[in-house]
């Protein structure tokens, strides 16, 4: 019995790593979606940036038009990838969520085996003791069987 706990303690740790993994691998997906949004709002800052020193010089309204529209397509983007950005969080609870799940899976099994081995000791000490108990009490009979 204590063999099939300790693979199922195995079994249900290594499992616990790869929740763990995946967890990390969704956190680093958010982190990399966020940077993406991050770039996205820099270049956006510095298109405008870029259009207001052109204007300075004199543009067409067709030329600002032109770039205003590739302006709103970049906020466009960039409302996309918040979105993308939420569906990575949520992804990440999820795996989180897992992830706990699974450390208490291994802590129950983890405690049942503890309390598996903690009677087996005793077990063994109280079976230790009895020896030990029927040998002192075999001495004391044969010590007073014997004449002096």
């Amino acid at each position: 019995m204590s063999k099939q706990l300790e693979k199922l303690a195995d079994f249900e740790r290594e499992k616990e790593q790869r929740e763990a993994r995946n967890y990390q691998q969704a956190l680093h997906n958010v982190n990399q979606q966020k940077q993406k949004l991050a770039s996205l709002e820099q270049y956006r800052i510095d298109y405008i940036k870029g259009i207001q020193q052109t204007g300075q010089t004199g543009v067409t309204a067709t030329y600002y038009q032109q770039h205003l529209s590739f302006v709103g397509k970049l906020d466009k983007a960039c409302e996309q990838q918040m979105q993308v950005i939420a569906r990575a969080n949520m992804a990440a609870d999820q795996r989180k969520q897992m992830w706990l799940k699974q450390q208490q899976k291994v802590k129950a099994v983890t405690l049942l085996l503890d309390k598996k081995q903690a009677a087996a000791h005793k077990k063994a000490a109280k079976a230790e003791q009895a020896m030990m108990d029927e040998f002192a009490t075999q001495r004391f009979f044969r010590a007073k069987n014997t004449p002096f």
